[in-house]
């Protein structure tokens, strides 16, 4: 295991250009340590509520709420048909009370409040409080609570996250090492991305003997008030909260048009229509994705007309429209 790069902080109108040429993880510390809720949640855990009270919008969030036995591990229950933390409907600024009265109690149960809007629960709250990445239209969501531990898993978009309380503790894997994670299940998970299995505090090598390798390409870092972490698409991510009030602003953006869709419909797709086929067809198949869909060869399609190219050339939204509505009815057959 190795740490995350350290990166020094760009100037602010140079920030968005320095992520987008980026391919791997980067920390840049001290990046928002001049924002005001930083500097609220160095004086108290209770300056830092009321501060957020400031921006409150009476907005009903979900919370997760975890028995201390499991020692923040937010997952699955033991059969794996569901988990071992409730979910409740409740106002924002109930859940900040809430870990205000149990932050001094080594021993409380979890709450934890997690991909919330902003702009919603919190409204001017980004504007006494910004970053310079306009330009990528991001989505910027909290994440707060006291002790938790969120199991590695991927997002499509890059992300910036920004730690504004507490400290984090985060450990990345490159895309490849997907097969050495041990994934669990994609139509149940704990908060809608695919997890690994493995218990990062106490891992079962016995059980999960290829994560010894995971490890071997893997990158951490703790994360204190003020420092970013930049983690590009399709990493995958374990964040851990340490401390008895930890938060963190998120920023999540895709360069790729909107109008491409998500990415993990195709994969889901492909598992229905590819996975079950003899060997001889898979390994065919893969030698159609890897020359129509993921060939590097810019000219490969060059001998046809560009007008008759459809998603083989450039995909416009209308290509893409067309071409859905060519797929769709081939579905029905």
């Amino acid at each position: 295991m190795q740490p995350v790069a350290i990166a020094p902080c760009p100037d602010e109108s140079e920030l968005l250009t320095h992520l987008r040429q980026q391919s791997t993880p980067q920390v840049m510390r001290g990046l928002v340590a001049q924002w005001p809720v930083v500097k609220a949640a160095g004086q108290s855990n209770e300056a830092l509520v009321d501060y957020l009270a400031r921006f409150d919008n009476r907005t009903v969030v979900d919370s997760l709420h975890l028995d201390a036995r499991y020692d923040g591990r937010m997952f699955y229950n033991e059969q794996m048909d569901g988990f071992n933390f409730s979910r409740k409907r409740q106002p924002f600024i109930t859940a900040l009370h809430t870990l205000l009265e149990r932050q001094h109690s080594p021993d409380a149960d979890s709450l934890y409040v997690g991909s919330t809007s902003v702009a919603q629960c919190l409204p001017g709250f980004l504007t006494e409080n910004p970053i310079a990445l306009d330009d990528a239209e991001p989505l910027a969501t909290l994440w707060i609570g006291n002790k938790s531990r969120i199991a590695a898993h991927y997002d499509a978009p890059d992300n910036l996250i920004c730690v504004t309380a507490g400290k984090r503790k985060v450990t990345l894997f490159p895309p490849e090492q997907v097969e050495n994670l041990y994934v669990g299940p994609l139509h149940i998970t704990p908060a809608g991305q695919a997890v690994s299995l493995v218990d990062f505090h106490k891992p079962d090598f016995e059980k999960f003997p290829r994560f010894s390798q995971a490890l071997e390409h893997a990158q951490t870092v703790e994360l204190l008030p003020g420092d970013a972490l930049f983690i590009p698409s399709m990493w995958w991510h374990h964040i851990e909260g340490q401390q008895s009030m930890n938060m963190l602003v998120n920023f999540w953006w895709r360069d790729a048009p909107a109008h491409l869709g998500r990415s993990e419909n195709a994969l889901y797709h492909a598992l229905l229509a590819l996975k079950s086929l003899p060997d001889k067809e898979r390994q065919a198949w893969q030698s159609m994705f890897n020359f129509y869909v993921f060939g590097q060869d810019q000219n490969r399609f060059d001998h046809i007309p560009d007008a008759l190219k459809g998603p083989l050339g450039e995909q416009s939204e209308q290509t893409q429209r067309q071409f859905r509505a060519w797929l769709a009815n081939h579905l029905k057959q």
